[in-house]
């Protein structure tokens, strides 16, 4: 499988994916914390891919997505945005909302 298609298969098979720095118990940057705070706060499971550790996706990725930062949340397949996205979304309540139509209560 090509690295596009890993990615595709990574979106697809995750209602809620981030992509970060690290990973949300130790994040390496203070995007990809602010965004694992934000998600965290949801109180719904995610899944994520720590960049660092996989550089054929953090290069590919931007490709894939046409945005070229991370970190970035994906949710029921669509690009939700960045950090400051995510952040605003969250304190406007926005982000319980998308996370919550997407994942199933537990």
């Amino acid at each position: 499988m090509d690295i596009m298609d890993t990615i595709k298969d990574q979106i697809q098979s995750n209602p809620v994916i981030l992509y970060m720095k690290g990973s949300p118990d130790q994040p390496q940057c203070g995007f990809s914390a602010r965004a694992t705070e934000a998600l965290m706060g949801c109180g719904k499971r995610f899944a994520y891919v720590d960049i660092l550790s996989n550089p054929d996706i953090r290069s590919n990725l931007p490709k894939y997505a046409n945005w070229p930062t991370f970190p970035q949340l994906w949710v029921a397949g669509e690009l939700v945005g960045g950090c400051d996205i995510i952040a605003e979304m969250f304190e406007n309540g926005e982000l319980q909302e998308v996370i919550d139509s997407a994942v199933p209560a537990e």
